[in-house]
């Protein structure tokens, strides 16, 4: 009886160990794509070069809703200096959902679909078990490196007031040059 209850509780350990492992960022960004209205596929690794936020979204959430209404003024202000959002539907029929969506909102950025679960949680590094909260937000730099990533179910970086500011945040540090050290001279001796 004892033997079963630690082999449980090692497989849970691990089984939690891996999932957190999995999560750490920074990590070079898969390939990943977005199939929109009309068939096109866009390729995430097309964008390197900018600032990518990828939102995974279900068209009918209101958080996810909420979310790409903040995006839309900083994909506006802030896509001159390199940024680019790019939203991605991860639900069952998205195909079908996504035109109403963007005649809706009518975000200035990218929203397709992605209905293959596995890749999307495979994006993220999240298991098949490990069903994440709505929406997930990944934020990539000039180099294709996955800097942060959120779920919906962080309140301190989702809850109203702060959301807006955490994603101007989150944007702008990677959008600033990256620190130039000088070159070293070498010193003269006499």
């Amino acid at each position: 009886m004892f033997k079963g209850r630690a082999t449980v509780l090692a497989a849970l350990l691990l089984t939690l160990a891996g999932t957190l492992a999995a999560q750490t960022v920074p990590r070079k960004a898969d390939e990943f794509v977005i199939t929109m209205p009309g068939g096109k596929q866009l390729l995430l690794s097309s964008y390197r070069g900018k600032v990518v936020v990828l939102a995974s979204i279900l068209t009918t959430c209101p958080h996810c809703q909420h979310t790409v209404q903040l995006l839309t003024p900083l994909q506006n202000e802030l896509g001159p200096k390199g940024l680019q959002v790019l939203a991605c539907a991860v639900q069952e029929a998205a195909d079908l959902a996504v035109p109403l969506f963007v005649k809706t909102y009518n975000p200035p950025f990218p929203v397709g679909w992605n209905m293959d679960g596995p890749a999307v949680l495979g994006l993220y590094q999240y298991g098949r078990n490990n069903i994440p909260h709505m929406p997930m937000l990944m934020f990539i730099d000039r180099q294709g490196i996955i800097r942060e990533q959120h779920e919906g179910a962080d309140e301190k970086y989702f809850g109203d007031p702060q959301q807006a500011q955490n994603l101007r945040n989150s944007i702008e540090a990677l959008l600033k040059p990256a620190a130039r050290t000088a070159p070293k001279t070498a010193k003269k001796t006499h």
